[in-house]
């Protein structure tokens, strides 16, 4: 596939397992949609309160991109999330979610156990940035901060809008230019 370029004004909206709410699918594998996925990347909306959905065998990364905090509670453990600093916890958790701040958003890594796995880097551009990508693997880099572009072949750029998302299939390598954060995403099948 090589690198494509996913607009985040085109992502599709897919309702959430538990009803309430709805997040925007950046990706997945297979794409068909629905719970079947081995892995899937998504941005989330939340506007309230409540519990998370469930997705036994599934291990999340979630990260703040808008908002000033949010909580989790996490099998009966409170974990309060920063803006922009990744957090791992098992889909089967039992997951509350309090908003202290007000509505937030936030970036999620998903990966079926046993078939995929994946993680999540929040890194700061100053410039370029250069990262390859393995043979066989996914590598997705969303700006979450400043203005960045993707480097072109012929020395061009193509910018970035925040959350667009750059995805890159299989060896290689991917430049980013500009000033901002970024989102790293890598997901790779298990043999």
């Amino acid at each position: 596939m090589g690198t494509a370029v996913l607009r985040e004004r085109a992502y599709r909206r897919v309702p959430w397992k538990n009803g309430g709410g709805t997040t925007q699918e950046v990706a997945a594998c297979p794409s068909a949609g629905g719970d079947g996925f081995d892995w899937r990347v998504s941005v989330a909306d939340v506007a309230a309160e409540g519990p998370f959905s469930a997705f036994p065998g599934v291990d999340r990364v979630i990260t703040l991109v808008d908002g000033a905090a949010m909580v989790l509670t996490v099998d009966g453990a409170e974990h309060r999330l920063a803006p922009l600093a990744p957090y791992a916890f098992p889909g089967e958790a039992a997951t509350d979610c309090r908003l202290p701040g007000g509505a937030a958003r936030d970036l999620n890594l998903m990966t079926r156990r046993g078939r995929a796995a994946g993680s999540v880097r929040v890194t700061e551009v100053a410039g370029a940035l250069d990262l390859e990508c393995a043979a066989g693997a996914v590598l997705l880099l969303l700006p979450v901060t400043g203005g960045l572009s993707l480097a072109g072949a012929g020395g061009g750029a193509e910018p970035l809008a925040r959350l667009d998302c750059v995805r890159h299939d299989g060896a290689g390598s991917v430049r980013l230019r500009g000033r901002g954060g970024v989102a790293e995403i890598r997901v790779a099948p298990v043999p």
